[in-house]
């Protein structure tokens, strides 16, 4: 018996409308996963355990970007490795390292500070630097918080209505933290694609550079900006532009005891940031201890420069070099 008429045009119906609904799903699905991520298509970046090479964490360049300056700021106060990962931990969550313009009743930025619970206003707020200063002051006012668990050290600066939530991002900020403080070498890569951006130039690097980490970015480790060792002494060497227009040189030697590990530190700090920047900033190459990485080339690891290999170019650390697209 034939199929009525009516019959097949209901079931029509209805499998378009179930054909629909899944087109539907699919781009909420898509859409959730852009807001949550901070956008696909974008090129990518990556931090590995140096460890076991094999944990990995996977994120975005605006991503990158707020990573790296979290980090500075709390280096630049001197304050503990520890520390940093409470803070990327933070705002992981509570914006996906994301600065947000939005967020719960007033809430805005990367920590979603409030400026009627007196964060600073808006503006102030939506300044990655400065929200993550505001976290740090109120980070180093909770008694022994490096040996407290994340959660309950976030939960103390935070006041959270989720306050187990800051745990689970735990392993994800430990390897930023490992990498971007530089205790961890030649382990965060980006994909670049310096060519996706307006010129920005060496201007901008150093200007970046003095953003985040504050006017010693610009002088090597355990130098006083515009201080000379002695009378008649030349100053220490400062950061400088090359002879292509295109480079700049940051020097990362201290001098002393001990001096040695801390510089090395410093660079790979300094050489993970101008990565983590390399979009934002249109930076092609990054040149540290021997290693290079450089923009949209293979899988963007550092590779080795010289002789020696890897393990002989890390024994030589030298300057950090920042080479701007042309």
């Amino acid at each position: 018996m034939l199929e009525p008429s009516s019959t097949r045009k209901r079931r029509g119906r209805l499998l378009r409308a179930g054909a629909a609904l899944v087109v539907l799903l699919a781009v909420a699905g898509y859409l959730t996963v852009q807001y949550v991520t901070g956008g696909a298509g974008a090129p990518g970046c990556k931090v590995v355990s140096r460890e076991d090479g094999r944990t990995a964490y996977e994120f975005t360049p605006e991503q990158a970007v707020n990573a790296a300056t979290i980090t500075a700021v709390g280096t630049s106060r001197n304050l503990p490795e520890r520390a940093v990962t409470i803070a990327l931990a933070t705002a992981l969550q509570e914006s996906a390292l994301r600065n947000l313009d939005h967020g719960d009743r007033d809430s805005l930025g990367l920590f979603q500070q409030r400026p009627s619970q007196g964060w600073g206003d808006a503006r102030e707020i939506m300044d990655p630097a400065y929200s993550a200063g505001m976290f740090y002051d109120h980070l180093v006012k909770v008694p022994d918080y490096t040996r407290l668990p994340l959660t309950v050290a976030a939960q103390r600066v935070q006041r959270s209505a989720f306050p187990e939530a800051y745990a689970r991002h735990e392993p994800d900020a430990a390897l930023l933290a490992a990498a971007l403080t530089g205790r961890s070498a030649a382990t965060l890569t980006c994909e670049g694609r310096p060519g996706a951006h307006r010129a920005q130039g060496p201007d901008a690097v150093r200007a970046a550079l003095v953003r985040d980490f504050g006017r010693d970015a610009l002088q090597p480790a355990g130098a006083e900006v515009g201080a000379s060792k002695g009378p008649g002494a030349a100053p220490s060497p400062s950061a400088r532009v090359g002879s292509d227009g295109r480079t700049v040189t940051l020097p990362v030697g201290g001098h002393g005891p001990g001096t040695d590990r801390d510089a090395e530190r410093r660079g790979w700090q300094l050489a993970h940031w101008a990565v983590a920047n390399a979009s934002a900033l249109r930076i092609e190459r990054v040149s540290y201890a021997g290693r290079q990485w450089t923009a949209g080339h293979t899988d963007s690891t550092w590779s080795p420069t010289g002789a020696g290999g890897a393990h002989g170019a890390e024994r030589s650390t030298g300057p950090v070099r920042i080479t701007s697209a042309r």
